[in-house]
Formats: C-alpha cells, structure tokens, sequence
C-alpha cells in the first residue's frame, strides 16, 4: 500500500484516485488508459480544476513505527491491510523508545526490534514539548521491562489488561501516568479514547486503496463522511 490517494470534487461527488495513471484489474497493464485518468469516472467530461478546487493528497495513515519515538505502535505480521477493524487477524502491540526501537512482549519473552516495524499504526504518547519524560522514557521503559513479569515463562498467565502484549504496553503507559500522579486508565478507556477512533479511520483508508486498486477509482457522496484527513 505505497500509492498516494488523491480526492477531487466533479459531478457533486467526492472521487478518490492514486495520483498517476490508475492500475486496472482488467486491462493490460503495459497500455495503461491515460484519457481514462484526465476524464471523470462518472460523466466523462474532461477533469480541468481551478487552484480552490484542485485535488488534494489523502495522508497514509500508516508509519515507520522506529521512527516515530515515545509511541504505542500497533502492527500486523501480515502486513497494514490486515490492520483493519473487520480482520480477524491477531495484532500486535508495542512501545518504542526515544530512538524508535520497538519494546513488545511475546512468547519468547522481551523483544526490542530495530526493525520490522515499518508499516504500522502510530500514536505518539510523549508530545514534543515534555523534553524531561522524553529523556527519561528510554530509562523508565528499561527498567519496566527488568520486571520478573515479562518473562517468557509468565506468558500465558492471566494478566489485567488481557491480551499479552497490550497488557505489556498498557501498564507502562500507566506505570508513566503513576509517576505524573495521574490516574491510571483501564483497557476499555485507553481502547476507546486512544485506538478505536484510529482504527477506524485505518479501516476506512483501506477499504478506499482496495476499491481504487480494483476500479481504478472510488467515487462518495459529499454528505458520506469517510472521513480521510487530507494535505491540501
């Protein structure tokens, strides 16, 4: 999913493309339909667009996770497809530290990956202005992860927040908010407030990729709220 989405106004409806000449699933891929691109999908016409009403990008809402610092990062050994809220595939979840390596518990214990973290969902939990919590995340997040309750042999226990690796991530984030005198926050809290309104907007991005992928296009009705950010 590397293509740039663009979306423009014709015919009172929003219509998304990846920037460049679309790929078909029916033709031939080597005589690509370039009259197709510079027309609209519904009426035909020639697209020709003023400076208020040229496209706009639509940002991935996908990250390197290593270079996103001080983060909850959310990924899938499948791949950002898979991330989602109609896939059945388990996530995984990690934190990473002011460098961007990523902390996540597994069966085999504590990992710290340098990589394999490049398509991923983001959410920077240290603003850039908390200079003093960033400097003292690395140390606070090592000396979390010494804790007899992150070994391997612990893995299946029952734990607070459920799934491992979430529980993992979760109580350092409250383990900061602890030290802050802050209150901690549940799972259904951190899920609702943090990750669901996130997914959501991943999910409708995707669904959006694959129909461009298979149509070369997506068309919406302006009062449909897809609700994509966009860089004009």
């Amino acid at each position: 999913m590397d293509r740039t989405i663009i979306k423009f106004n014709h015919c009172q409806k929003d219509i998304y493309r990846f920037t460049g000449l679309p790929s078909f699933a029916n033709v031939d891929l080597e005589v690509p339909r370039e009259n197709e691109f510079k027309q609209c999908p519904i009426c035909f016409e020639t697209l020709t667009f003023d400076l208020l009403n040229a496209p706009v990008s639509i940002p991935s809402p996908f990250a390197n996770g290593h270079k996103v610092p001080c983060a909850f990062t959310i990924g899938s050994v499948h791949g950002p497809s898979f991330l989602g809220e109609w896939h059945d595939s388990e996530l995984h979840v990690g934190v990473t530290n002011s460098t961007g390596v990523v902390y996540n518990y597994t069966l085999s214990g504590l990992r710290r990956d340098d990589h394999g973290w490049e398509k991923c969902v983001s959410l920077q939990l240290v603003p850039p202005w908390r200079v003093n919590l960033k400097h003292s995340w690395d140390g606070e997040l090592e000396q979390f992860c010494s804790l007899s309750t992150w070994t391997p042999e612990r893995f299946h226990e029952e734990r607070e927040f459920g799934s491992r690796c979430y529980g993992f991530a979760l109580a350092f984030i409250n383990h900061i908010h602890s030290l802050e005198g802050k209150t901690s926050l549940s799972r259904d809290e951190f899920t609702g407030t943090h990750i669901l309104p996130r997914v959501k907007t991943v999910s409708k991005y995707i669904r959006v990729y694959q129909e461009i992928s298979q149509n070369g296009f997506y068309i919406a009705d302006q009062i449909e709220n897809v609700n994509l950010k966009t860089d004009s």
